[in-house]
């Protein structure tokens, strides 16, 4: 039984870890996910904050 529990906090946290590091934040974010009560406020966070990925690079020509 523990080893199965073992393999699902694996797989919980290399999938978070991934998905974090897709959003363009820290992947080591994503292992958060693993602390209880932890993870409730990171998933709170996660959803409603704005994802590095998603903000327009700035090109500096608005002075122009």
């Amino acid at each position: 039984m523990a080893i199965i529990a073992l393999l699902l906090a694996i797989i919980v946290g290399v999938s978070w870890y991934r998905i974090a590091g897709k959003a363009g934040f820290s992947p080591w974010l994503g292992l958060l996910m693993l602390l209880p009560l932890v993870n409730i406020a990171f998933l709170l966070w996660f959803a409603f904050t704005d994802w590095p990925i998603h903000r327009q690079p700035d090109s500096g020509d608005e002075g122009r």
